[in-house]
């Protein structure tokens, strides 16, 4: 799951208004951010097997610190309390941690049984979505469509930096998707793990994305944003 996981964050816009885009995203990827990070770090595992499953030729051999549930509330529940602590913001804090463990919950159904329910549990779980090339495709531009159809009717573009932040974002991680699926398999585990690393850039331009946008429902006097008046 990749798209999928972006348009749970563009829709959770449509519910609080209150957190940045490129936080909505960092909570949807925490938990591939921190298996970066292991993977980097060799504390987790993974293996290029191509045919492993027919959508990903990525076999995840073992990471239980960033993907297994028992991780993913945990995760879940210190980002959740992380921004509490911050911003003294209950809904928001507990939207975001939800928003955290659901990368959990869509990955067990597009995975094969690869997903453990604690670091010390042997048996793993997992629908293999992936093992159907279509359906996945079909699922995840759903749910990337409709994510980010919500975010426009819930925001609108303060200026066309505004209109060109979002839809070269949602041009690009289409683009990216589809290299993904049927391109060929990574050079290495290092490169996968450092082009992981770079999702970080993605969180940014969440943050460039809002930056320009205004919610409607707090911006009543403000007409929604065509060009460049006359």
């Amino acid at each position: 799951m990749f798209l999928g996981h972006f348009g749970l964050a563009f829709a959770s816009k449509e519910i609080d208004r209150r957190p940045s885009l490129g936080t909505l995203f960092l909570a949807a990827q925490f938990l591939d951010l921190l298996w970066s990070m292991f993977l980097i770090r060799n504390i987790e595992k993974v293996l290029i097997e191509p045919g492993n499953t027919v959508f990903t030729p990525l076999n995840f051999v073992f990471y239980p610190y960033s993907h297994s549930l028992f991780a993913s509330l945990a995760w879940a529940a210190a980002f959740g309390l992380f921004y509490f602590l911050i911003k003294r913001d209950g809904r928001t804090s507990l939207l975001l941690a939800c928003l955290v463990l659901s990368h959990w919950v869509l990955d067990f159904f597009t995975h094969r049984p690869d997903l453990a329910l604690s670091p010390w549990s042997a048996e793993k779980f997992g629908l293999g979505l992936w093992n159907n090339r279509p359906a996945t495709i079909i699922i995840e531009l759903i749910m990337f469509v409709g994510g980010t159809f919500l975010y426009t009717r819930s925001t609108s573009a303060k200026n066309n930096v505004g209109h060109f932040a979002l839809w070269s974002f949602f041009l690009l991680m289409v683009a990216v998707y589809f290299m993904n699926a049927y391109g060929p398999p990574p050079d290495s585990v290092h490169s996968i793990a450092v082009l992981s690393v770079t999702q970080w850039l993605i969180i940014a331009w969440g943050y460039w994305i809002d930056a320009n946008r205004i919610h409607l429902r707090n911006s009543k006097l403000v007409p929604r944003y065509e060009g460049k008046p006359t």
